[in-house]
């Protein structure tokens, strides 16, 4: 795995504790991380990703309850819930990465990380999310091969 995709699986993972513990002391996210053992730029991308989902945690929130259809956003599994936060933030404020990237690791981290159909059920909130926020990627046109 790479990175990016390390520090996607490590944001999910602290910001579940979080969500199971409650507000966090400055000692307890070092505990988290002498626990998960991410190399450096692991854990810098995770830790941005982290900060971003908590500095805009009521935005975040508010966008991902409004897609939900039959659902209270509390009653989310901890994990989906996350899983859709970090994904969410990518989506609004990390305009490099492509939106289907996005998607596609979401989906595979909730089938890893939850249980069921977590997968579909992420996809569905996510595409939802995708096309509301970003225009789709424009194709290139395949070039005609010459006849030479």
């Amino acid at each position: 795995m790479g990175k990016r995709r390390d520090g996607r699986e490590a944001a999910i993972q602290f910001l579940f504790s979080r969500d199971l513990q409650g507000e966090q002391k400055p000692e307890d996210a070092e505990a988290f991380w002498t626990l998960h053992s991410a190399k450096a730029s692991t854990r810098a991308y995770a830790e941005s990703l982290i900060q971003g989902v908590l500095s805009h945690q009521d935005e975040i929130d508010s966008g991902i309850t409004k897609l939900l259809e039959n659902f209270r956003f509390e009653r989310l599994a901890a994990v989906d819930r996350n899983v859709l936060r970090v994904a969410s933030y990518e989506l609004l404020y990390c305009q490099d990465v492509p939106a289907p990237v996005i998607l596609n690791e979401a989906i595979d981290i909730a089938k890893a990380l939850s249980a069921g159909e977590s997968g579909a059920f992420v996809n569905g909130v996510l595409d939802k999310l995708a096309k509301a926020l970003r225009k789709p990627e424009p194709k290139r046109p395949v070039e005609a091969a010459s006849e030479d």
